[in-house]
């Protein structure tokens, strides 16, 4: 089934510039394998050292929080756009 990964602006030098993604994936696990695999310096980005999805890296599925979908039991559908946000933290006090 495909589906359509969004990337943000800071993760796309990873990405070879591509702002969006299109590929066969049926579950978040199986998208971040796909993901890695396309593009290993991604995969830092996105995966811990045990290939789970890192904590600061939140997952939208069609404006959803994927988190409230079910989150890694979730099942993509033929033509769901997924928008990958990292939490971006910082500035002065």
């Amino acid at each position: 089934m495909s589906i359509q990964v969004l990337i943000p602006t800071p993760l796309r030098k990873h990405t070879s510039g591509a702002g969006q993604i299109s590929c066969n994936a049926a579950s978040l696990p199986e998208l971040l394998g796909v993901l890695g695999q396309s593009y290993p310096e991604l995969r830092r980005h996105i995966c811990d050292e045990h290939g789970e999805l890192r904590r600061f890296l939140n997952v939208y599925v069609n404006e959803e929080d994927i988190r409230f979908l079910g989150g890694s039991d979730y099942r993509f559908s033929d033509g769901d756009e997924v928008l990958l946000i990292p939490s971006i933290a910082g500035g002065t006090s």
